[in-house]
Formats: structure tokens, C-alpha cells, sequence
């Protein structure tokens, strides 16, 4: 087989003096993505979202959404907190990740504060929640009527079913939410959260409005901070676990930094020990993740040791 990167290749062009009879292709356009918005799904989630009287606010219309390509499934669970007197209008989007987006809020001076997160979830969240079936059971699950299922055969029997599907999804949310609320009321460095209905979570915003808070791996601190902060985390961790929680997916992409002072967020993928001990792993990684951030600064720690004790501390009830 000839080779057509081979030096012989101009002479071979040079024998074909005849124009080719062969019409060339015309070249293929891309095709313009689809919005999630038009699965059955995601349509049937909207419906079953919107205010069944219309509200009893005006429309509520922020500009910046004008042009977003799933405009209806952002304000399918903003104009909730807009009728809840929670926020008045969406300035911008602090982050955007593969699940989820989260925007920057003007509050309702009912709420005392000037701006709220918003954390909305995607029409995606349909089809996949990554690492689902670790995380999923090692927490309580629930069925379309909100009661607590126990049996593995009932829960697995309902994945195909399309209403279910959307109940696994809220169920996946509101746990988050409740997880934060109870952890913030505990005394642990997370997020405030307001309120949580179908795909949105709304919650305190840390930082300023044209500067939000910085992920804590986009940021070098002060080395006189690393001790301080690594104690303020490891705090946090054994806290989260005296109220049976582990984060599950700790690292500093999921820690704020702000002036300071650090703020955990994302609980999306937070367990609870007394449903699956064998969160024993996720915990060490979490540990591990963190700490991985803080030993460059001098910190001297080993998290082996550290999650080793935390462990028998929390199976001996003593924490």
C-alpha cells in the first residue's frame, strides 16, 4: 500500500493532469446541541414544579437568564424562592459544574443579607448522578410518598419507572439540603441553607457580588494560615461525623476561602456511617484529600492515624 505521506506523492499528482469527476462532499455542518429541556422527563418535571396559581407576585423575569439555553428549567425553582420573598433578581453565575450551576442572587431584604446562592441542578441529573449506588446506599431512601424504603427488591424494582426516577432525584437533593442545615446548625463552617424545592437549593453566599469566594485550590494562603486552617477543617470533619456524617467527596475543590476563613460546601455526595460502615473509605480519602492540600505548608499530620482514631472514637460513641 502506497504511502500518501511518501516524497512519491507530488509525481503521483503530477500524472493526474484530468480533473476528478467525483463532486466534492460539501462539508457537514454541526449540529446544534438540543436543550435537556425537551426530554419527556425534564418536561414532566416542570409541570410538576410550576405554582399552580401562577403566584401570587408578579412574573418574575430576571435579564440575565434571557438567553440561557434552559432558561424554563432555571426558573422552573427560582420563581419559587422569588414568591417565598427569598431573592428578587439572578446577577451571575458564580461556578458552573457538570450537575450543577450555581448563581449569585439579589436577597429579598426580608432575608437580612444582600445576596443569596442559588444552587440549581440540571436537567442531566435525569440520566446520571456520578458514583451514584455508593453514596445511594449509605443514606435512608425514600419512595414517591416520602416514607423510608428498607427493602433492596422494592427499590430496585421502581429504577425504571420514570416517576420514581424524579423521586430518587428530590430525594438526592433534599437530602443535601437537610444535611447542611443540620450540620450548620451544629456549629460546622458550611453554607446557611434557606430553602430547597425540586431541583434548587438556595443558601448563603460567601464573598461579594462580583467576587465570590474562591475555591480554596485556587488560592495560595499565608503559610501562617496552614496550621490554623488545617486544625479548623479537621475540627469540622469530627464534627460532621459526631452528627453522622461523612462529606464523602472532601478536597479543597469543594472548601471555600474567604478573608481567612473556610467554608465546606457540596453535600451532594455526603453519607451517613449508621446505614454503611463501609463509608470507613470515604472517610480516609477525605482526610487524605485535605490534608494533601495543607502538607506543603508545613503541616505535619498522618491521616491514616488520624482517621484510624476518629473511627474508633465515633464506633465507641465518644464523640
Amino acid at each position: 500500500m502506497m504511502d500518501i505521506y511518501s516524497e512519491s506523492e507530488p509525481e503521483v499528482a503530477q500524472a493526474s493532469s484530468k480533473p476528478s469527476a467525483t463532486p466534492t462532499a460539501e462539508p457537514k455542518l454541526p449540529v446544534p446541541k438540543s436543550s435537556y429541556e425537551r426530554s419527556p422527563d425534564v418536561q414532566r418535571w416542570l409541570q410538576e414544579q410550576a405554582l399552580e396559581d401562577g403566584g401570587t407576585k408578579g412574573e418574575f423575569n430576571p435579564t440575565f437568564l434571557a438567553g440561557s439555553r434552559d432558561r424554563l428549567w432555571i426558573l422552573s425553582s427560582l420563581t419559587h424562592f422569588y414568591q417565598e420573598d427569598l431573592i428578587t433578581d439572578v446577577l451571575h453565575v458564580v461556578k458552573s459544574g457538570k450537575e450543577a450551576t450555581v448563581y449569585c442572587c439579589a436577597a429579598d431584604p426580608a432575608t437580612g443579607t444582600d445576596y443569596l446562592a442559588a444552587k440549581v441542578y440540571r436537567p442531566r441529573m435525569f440520566r446520571n448522578l456520578s458514583n451514584d449506588a455508593v453514596y445511594r446506599h449509605s443514606r435512608a431512601q425514600h419512595d414517591q410518598d416520602g416514607h423510608v424504603v428498607r427493602d433492596d427488591r422494592r427499590r430496585k424494582g421502581n429504577k425504571k419507572n420514570t416517576r420514581n426516577r424524579a423521586t430518587e432525584v428530590t430525594s438526592w437533593i433534599t437530602y443535601e439540603f437537610q444535611t447542611q442545615q443540620k450540620l450548620h446548625a451544629a456549629g460546622a463552617d458550611v453554607p446557611r441553607a434557606l430553602s430547597q424545592i425540586g431541583n434548587a437549593v438556595l443558601m448563603e453566599y460567601v464573598g461579594v457580588v462580583d467576587e465570590p469566594a474562591p475555591l480554596l485550590r485556587e488560592v495560595r494562603i499565608p503559610r501562617e494560615e496552614a496550621q490554623p486552617l488545617w486544625d479548623c477543617l479537621w475540627h469540622n470533619i469530627e464534627l460532621f461525623l459526631a452528627n453522622d456524617c461523612v462529606h464523602g467527596d472532601l478536597s479543597a475543590y469543594n472548601i471555600l476561602y474567604w478573608q481567612g476563613h473556610v467554608t465546606i460546601i457540596d453535600f451532594a455526595q455526603a453519607v451517613d456511617p449508621r446505614y454503611n460502615q463501609e463509608v470507613y473509605e470515604l472517610l480516609a480519602r477525605d482526610i487524605e484529600r485535605v490534608y494533601r492540600y495543607f502538607a506543603p505548608y508545613g503541616v505535619v499530620a498522618d491521616p491514616g492515624a488520624l482517621t484510624a482514631e476518629l473511627w474508633t472514637r465515633y464506633m465507641l460513641g465518644e464523640l
